[in-house]
């Protein structure tokens, strides 16, 4: 029987979302060279081809978007005809988007797309995959881990990025839920938290709409911001780094609830959530040129 097999004596499934590129590609990589089975979703074809290509027999690609309940449905169900009563033993939802502008003009549709595919999605996910988690009565093998990739915004907020924190706010909060919610199936949840990563998904700061916002106080500010993102990308952390931290998070045996990744520790973690809120507030507004 699976459950007298301890975690390490069996095969180790996990499903990684977003792994086309950045933190989800490396994550399978990093996974796969140390013995699991990563099911990877992409949302193309020629990237489901690709990244198998790239990784090897122990990737197994699932298209899907996470808004897409069907087509989540549908990869649930051809995880479970592979892992059987193996089960997964984690899922690392690591998909998102990130969406950008002042808050006083942003569309209403926008701030909907960014909780859409960043909190409802991730919930969706996690839903449909923890029977295979456990959270079943008397389930065949031990329970699973959940890994929610958030972000630095997840608990420090900086002006115009005020959709993608409050996605990851809000990540944050489903996360405590539901590690207490399951405790009673001993599945744990667990948060990582990384400040700007060495990815591809920085270039696409370069492509922010500014148009929207042309005829408001804030043109100058938003396009300066695409500048620093992109700079940021190129000097943020190396993605291994949190390659690592998913990998202990999984297997560790008493990993941490939230693992904190900072680019810089001291002016990018710890003066951001420790200074009074007043005093961050006009350091950020200086910096940005929001007042004088």
């Amino acid at each position: 029987m699976a459950t007298s097999l301890r975690r390490d004596t069996i095969m180790k499934y996990v499903v990684v979302t977003g792994a086309s590129t950045g933190i989800g590609y490396d994550a399978a990589r990093y996974l796969i060279e140390r013995g699991f089975h990563v099911f990877g979703s992409v949302r193309k074809q020629v990237d489901a081809d690709r990244v198998q290509g790239e990784l090897g027999e122990q990737f197994t690609p699932l298209l899907f978007d996470v808004t897409d309940e069907e087509a989540v449905a549908t990869a649930v169900s051809q995880v479970a005809e592979i892992v059987g009563d193996t089960g997964l033993a984690g899922l690392v939802n690591n998909a998102g988007i990130a969406v950008a502008g002042p808050l006083m003009y942003l569309s209403l549709d926008e701030m909907r797309w960014q909780m859409e595919v960043n909190l409802l999605g991730q919930l969706s996910v996690t839903q449909k995959f923890l029977p295979l988690l456990g959270a079943v009565p008397n389930a065949p093998h031990p329970p699973g881990r959940i890994v929610n990739i958030s972000s630095v915004s997840g608990k420090v907020v900086y002006p115009f990025m005020g959709p993608y924190a409050a996605s990851k706010h809000a990540l944050e909060a489903m996360s405590d839920a539901l590690r207490r919610e399951l405790l009673m199936f001993g599945i744990d949840v667990i948060v990582i938290g990384p400040g700007s990563v060495q990815t591809p998904i920085w270039d696409k700061a370069q492509d922010i709409d500014v148009e929207p916002y042309r005829e408001t106080p804030y043109l100058g500010m938003m396009e300066g911001m695409k500048k620093t993102l992109v700079r940021q990308g190129k000097s943020g952390i190396p993605v291994e780094k949190v390659s690592e931290v998913i990998y202990e998070a999984l297997t560790k045996e008493k990993p941490k609830t939230r693992y904190a990744i900072a680019r810089k520790l001291l002016s990018g973690w710890l003066l951001p959530r420790y200074l009074p809120a007043r005093m961050f507030d006009n350091i950020v507004a200086k910096r940005l040129g929001l007042t004088k």
